[in-house]
Formats: structure tokens, C-alpha cells, sequence
């Protein structure tokens, strides 16, 4: 299997949001958005899949090693193979791909965040970072579009946290601020035991609200100059976005269930931004 054909693979198999954006833009930036995407997917795999973390944190040592051996052009990996020839014309950085381990290595040390400047730290990692390579790869040609990029990359994390709720509490995580489970009066081992209640979802409303406030805030910072060459982040928005609706319609029943979209209407919004530009 090619490098090529590999991050291909790992893009379409995970049936994340993301790849439905992918499919609208031309093949070399199609290429190098797979190649990225699919490193991203190594690191967090990493994390979420190795149970043992002494074996984690080796095996994002290992990737530290692999991505110095990019920079040097000897990359032992397929997704750092494929990532490779695109690092120069999308200006991708060592200081990036580290940045997004670092995030990931936080998971192996922290499972719970003081407060909500502290959780921005983790999300800037694990999301904003993702989210300033990507605006480069689709076409950044302001300076201003990397503040947008931050702020919507906090945004999707955001609505992951939401939305992952229940599955984090079984790995012994919760990426709700502590400050602000106090303030609701929610106590931690409800959510590690998921137990609903009306205190729950008054916190949870809080958060799709914070998030909500991200996507709007992202939206003002998009210079005009770059509306059109970062539409794909704009479809990843409205499908982020409208699964946040869905959430909360379902009253945030996120403790024992997992929402999630339809592939069909996830690529009916991301032609829809496509033709019509935001829409959430």
C-alpha cells in the first residue's frame, strides 16, 4: 500500500466530519489535508487505543523521533511519507505537529481542568493548532485568518467535549472545568457513574452556549479575503454546528448515548456551504 493510498484509508475509515470537507477541494490540497488529518488520527489513536500509558507516552516519544526524521526528509511512517512533499508549500512546521502530540500527551497526565483557561490550553493543542495548519493548507492568504482558525478549532473541540461526555467519563476523564461543575452543583462521580439530572443539563447548556459564542467569534475573525479559500472550514462548522443542535434538541442526553449525523446529511451541509457559503 502506498503512503498515499494509506492516509487515504485512515481519512475514510474514521467517518469523521472532517473528510467530508476534504472531497471538495482540488487533489493537492486534498492530499495534504489527508496526509495531516491522518497524523492527527495516529496521535490520538495512540492515546485513546493504548490502555497501558508508560506504552502511550513511548509510543508519542516514537512520533517525536518520526517527526524530526520528516524534517529531515527520512520519514519512516506512511502518513509522515505522504505528509512530506507538502510541508514546504504549506508552510507546516515542526513546532505544529509537536504542538498536537504535546496536547495528546496531556490526556496521559490530566484527566480533569481546574477551570476554563486551563482547558483552553489542552484545546489550543489538540484543536487550535489543528486548526491554523489547516486554514494554511486550504489557502490562507491573510494573517488574520490564523486568530479565526484558533477560535474555530476551540469551537469543534468544544462540541466534541459535549458531545463525548459519557465515553470520556469510562476512561476516568472529564474535560469539564472543575470550577464550573461546582458552579451547577454537579459532582464528579455523577458523571463518572453518568447519572442525569436537571443540574447536568443546566451545566451542559452553559457549554453549548460558551460554544455557540466560539463559532461566532470565529466567524467575525474570517477576513473577507479568505472567505472562499477556507469554505472547507466552514463546512466542518456547519456540520460541527448542526450536530451541537441535534445535541441539545435531544435535551444533552450525552451520558449514555453518542450523537452523531448521518454521512448523507453530513455531505448535504458540507455541498450546501459549498454553494451557498454559512449557513449555520
Amino acid at each position: 500500500m502506498t503512503p498515499q493510498a494509506y492516509v487515504q484509508q485512515k481519512a475514510a475509515a474514521s467517518g469523521s466530519s472532517f473528510y467530508y470537507a476534504f472531497l471538495f477541494l482540488p487533489p493537492p490540497k486534498r492530499s495534504a489535508i489527508t496526509a495531516f488529518y491522518a497524523f492527527c488520527r495516529e496521535i490520538d489513536d495512540v492515546v485513546d487505543e493504548v490502555t497501558d500509558p508508560s506504552v502511550a507516552q513511548a509510543k508519542l516519544g516514537w512520533w517525536r523521533t518520526e517527526v524530526a526524521r520528516l524534517m529531515q526528509g527520512a520519514p519512516t511512517h506512511p502518513a509522515m511519507q505522504a505528509l512530506e512533499p507538502h510541508l514546504s508549500n504549506y508552510r507546516i512546521t515542526p513546532e505544529h505537529l509537536n504542538a498536537i502530540i504535546d496536547g495528546c500527551e496531556m490526556d496521559l497526565t490530566q484527566n480533569r481542568y481546574l477551570d476554563y483557561a486551563n482547558l483552553q490550553t489542552y484545546c489550543h493543542l489538540v484543536a487550535g493548532v489543528v486548526g491554523e495548519v489547516a486554514a494554511r493548507i486550504f489557502g490562507q492568504s491573510q494573517p488574520e485568518t490564523t486568530a479565526y482558525a484558533h477560535a474555530m478549532g476551540q469551537a469543534f473541540q468544544l462540541t466534541n467535549i459535549i458531545r463525548d461526555v459519557g465515553e470520556d467519563a469510562m476512561r476516568g476523564r472529564i474535560y469539564l472545568p472543575i470550577n464550573e461543575l461546582q458552579q451547577f452543583d454537579v459532582k464528579a462521580h455523577e458523571i463518572l457513574n453518568r447519572q442525569m439530572s436537571d443540574r447536568f443539563q443546566a451545566l451542559m447548556r452553559f457549554q453549548a452556549e460558551r460554544a455557540h459564542g466560539l463559532y461566532d467569534q470565529a466567524l467575525t475573525l474570517l477576513p473577507l479575503g479568505d472567505y472562499r479559500s477556507q469554505k472547507p472550514g466552514l463546512m466542518m462548522a456547519n456540520i460541527y454546528r448542526s450536530l451541537l443542535r441535534e445535541i441539545e434538541r435531544d435535551g444533552f442526553t450525552v451520558l449514555d448515548r453518542r450523537t452523531s449525523l448521518t454521512p448523507l446529511r453530513k455531505l448535504w451541509l458540507a455541498w450546501k456551504t459549498q454553494a451557498f457559503g454559512w449557513v449555520a
